[in-house]
């Protein structure tokens, strides 16, 4: 039975850490899942066995976890600080990121690739977006550059993100197999 709900966890974490690219929680998800093993382990392992993760494990993991997240965070706020963006457009590059990859996704059919091609494409029409509406509206011209700037910072923000996230899922997967 231990080996059954390790492969389980190894296969669903690596389809939740896979949904980052989706500007989706799959690292916090993966946890969630590592986390209800571990409390259901008192249900179906015997008396005295070891657990499947220690709790210093999911501790860890969700340390590494809140880290990507704030380098996500900041490498898209700092390209897009960095090209002059303004709130609006922050907020367009954020929002636009995460329609582009839900979006494009099945406009282009090549996994993962599709995916990451519909949150950059997303990432730079939002910051567009945001930056050329409101009060203090730039022309398209003026929105270049705070676009180009969003968008290079959310790509490397996600790849650092994801880096962390298979981390985690990788050391909970080998603690799963060898608790």
């Amino acid at each position: 039975m231990l080996y059954v709900v390790a492969g389980l966890f190894t296969l669903l974490g690596a389809a939740s850490v896979a949904t980052i690219i989706l500007s989706l929680p799959g690292g916090w998800i993966m946890l969630g899942l590592a986390a209800i093993i571990e409390w259901a382990d008192r249900f179906y392992l015997p008396d005295g066995a070891q657990q499947t993760f220690d709790w210093r494990l999911l501790g860890a993991s969700a340390v590494l976890l809140a880290v990507g997240e704030v380098l996500e965070l900041a490498a898209g706020a700092e390209g897009a600080k960095r090209g002059g963006a303004r709130k609006r457009g922050m907020i367009g590059a954020l929002v636009g990121g995460m329609a582009g990859a839900i979006a494009l996704t099945p406009l282009i059919p090549v996994p993962v690739i599709g995916t990451l091609i519909g949150a950059v494409i997303g990432t730079f029409a939002g910051a567009i977006v945001g930056e050329m509406s409101g009060e203090q509206a730039k022309s398209m011209r003026g929105s270049m550059k705070p676009a180009f700037g969003a968008t290079i910072g959310r790509v490397a923000g996600t790849i650092g993100k994801l880096a962390i996230a298979i981390a985690a899922w990788a050391a909970l997967s080998v603690a799963a197999f060898w608790p």
